[in-house]
């Protein structure tokens, strides 16, 4: 439909932008003079097509706007038909970790989560907005958890401010795992301590993964 193109046309557009890229012309399909950052956005643009998002990168405010403009162009589309968000990603920024979670969540078409590489930190809150039973990994990859750390400078009274709001972070953050994997808090807590490291059938075993898979008919069934 016109409204469908429109808006495809729109998220390239920002994917360009995003990239620093001048606007194409349109009508040429060939690729053959893009730039790396011209290409990597068609094929970003690409693979919404086929209802996939990747978080292939540290989790931040831009990724961030990204993904909501991506989700809000694909539930227009369909409702029904459900997404897939491919993730292999450091971590970054936990607030647009939360955001990004909150969006996923959100939206109506059912979500489906894919770690393939690395999910830590920031990155599992992506992770865990999957659907339950619909959170899985690929063979390989690794997933850390560990609390919330931030640098903070200024009078005391902003540090302690400062200090209760990490706290806070940290407390929701191991909530969302928690409640995710089915375990109590102060389990969680205790573990996430310091830095938290998952093979995928650890994760697995944990509650973390619902489902390691190997071929894409293990998730089209």
């Amino acid at each position: 439909m016109e409204q469908e193109r429109r808006m495809r046309a729109r998220v390239a557009d920002a994917l360009r932008r995003n990239r620093g890229q001048e606007d194409p012309d349109e009508d040429d399909d060939d690729g053959d003079d893009d730039s790396p950052g011209e290409a990597d956005a068609r094929l970003q643009e690409k693979a919404l097509k086929t209802r996939t998002i990747m978080v292939s990168e540290s989790i931040s405010d831009e990724l961030a706007r990204r993904v909501y403009m991506q989700l809000l162009i694909l539930e227009a589309e369909s409702k029904e038909k459900p997404i897939t968000v491919i993730i292999n990603s450091p971590g970054g920024e936990a607030d647009s970790g939360f955001g990004i979670l909150d969006m996923l969540q959100f939206v109506a078409p059912p979500i489906r989560t894919l770690v393939s590489g690395l999910c830590a930190s920031a990155a599992v809150m992506v992770f865990l907005a999957g659907d339950k039973g619909q959170r899985l990994s690929l063979p390989h990859s690794r997933f850390m958890m560990h609390q919330p750390s931030s640098q903070s400078f200024g009078q005391a009274s902003d540090l302690e401010i400062a200090s209760t709001e990490i706290v806070r972070m940290r407390r929701r953050y191991n909530q969302v795992v928690a409640d995710a994997v089915g375990k109590d808090l102060e389990t969680v807590t205790r573990d996430v301590d310091r830095d938290f490291w998952l093979t995928a059938e650890d994760a697995r075993a944990y509650g973390l993964v619902d489902r390691v898979v190997t071929r894409r008919a293990e998730i089209e069934s």
